[in-house]
């Protein structure tokens, strides 16, 4: 019982010390220790995250039990182990740049990131020319820009700069039209280019039976947070590409809610990870000039 006593006196002394700073280190450095994780996931590195995690408790455990050279040996491979991982995750680290270099990075604390007038209309426009193009197998690919801008691949396209309807997105990718090869990139709710190239992926986990138009797609994935919806024109199956990930052969009701579900602002929907510590640090400044005062009121 003293001990317990003990340790809630001590954390009571410890929390009273803890400045503003201190928290909203330990949430960066949290929320920076996620997205490693994350992208972990996503490339499916787990194992070598687990083998250098083996490595740096070896060296722990060397270091206490004093094995001299095997800490030394540990240290020397961790040490160029920097420089493998630097190899290894080369691409994931240049799309991260990338997405630092072309997005928004206000939008990284903030709290709503309410979609754009229109969005609604584009996303039934979308589903309804999807539908009819996977009837008749004509082969689409859609980019939804979000945060990340598409400027750059907007560039090798033509301007277009109209509404998104069902009847001019089947026109587009009609076969015989001038630009139905390229990706058709919808900004804040319109339609701002068409014809456009996009990066293929490099990714050698994608079927072989994926033609240009589904690697193009989950290529623009792969560089920016846009959101791709894609036709196959030989099957006729709808897929939508994000992060890098294809979900595939989606019906119309599914693939409806994934652009619904990605592009409209959702209340209902858990906040993100940056949104939870935007939100914290709001909350902590306010309670901050709060306590300060009612001890000004009280002096």
């Amino acid at each position: 019982m003293e001990y317990l006593n003990d340790f809630f006196t001590s954390l009571r002394s410890n929390l009273r010390i803890i400045q503003f700073s201190d928290i909203l280190d330990i949430l960066v450095m949290a929320y920076i220790i996620y997205k490693v994780l994350e992208l972990l996931r996503k490339t499916h590195s787990t194992r070598l995250a687990k083998g250098i995690v083996v490595l740096v408790a070896m060296l722990a455990l060397s270091s206490v039990m004093n094995l001299t050279m095997i800490d030394y040996f540990i240290r020397k491979v961790l040490e160029l182990g920097l420089i493998a991982v630097v190899i290894i995750f080369q691409p994931e680290l240049r799309r991260m740049l990338e997405r630092l270099g072309n997005g928004k990075i206000t939008g990284l604390f903030s709290s709503s990131n309410p979609a754009p007038i229109g969005t609604d209309t584009a996303i039934a426009q979308t589903v309804l020319a999807f539908d009819a193009m996977s009837q008749s197998k004509t082969g689409a690919l859609v980019v939804f820009e979000r945060n990340s801008s598409l400027a750059e691949h907007m560039n090798t396209g033509t301007i277009i700069d109209a509404d998104v309807s069902s009847e001019l997105l089947r026109n587009i990718f009609f076969e015989p039209a001038p630009l139905h090869d390229g990706a058709v990139i919808i900004r804040d709710g319109r339609i701002a280019a068409a014809g456009c190239m996009l990066p293929l992926s490099n990714n050698n986990t994608l079927s072989h039976d994926l033609g240009m138009r589904h690697r193009a797609g989950v290529g623009i994935s792969e560089h920016s947070d846009a959101v791709v919806a894609i036709v196959s024109e030989e099957t006729g199956a709808i897929s939508v590409a994000i992060n890098g990930m294809m979900k595939r052969h989606l019906d119309i009701a599914t693939f409806e809610a994934i652009l619904r579900a990605e592009l409209m602002e959702d209340e209902d929907q858990p906040q993100k990870p940056a949104e939870r510590l935007a939100e914290l640090i709001s909350n902590l400044m306010g309670k901050k000039d709060n306590e300060e005062s009612e001890t000004e009121r009280h002096l």
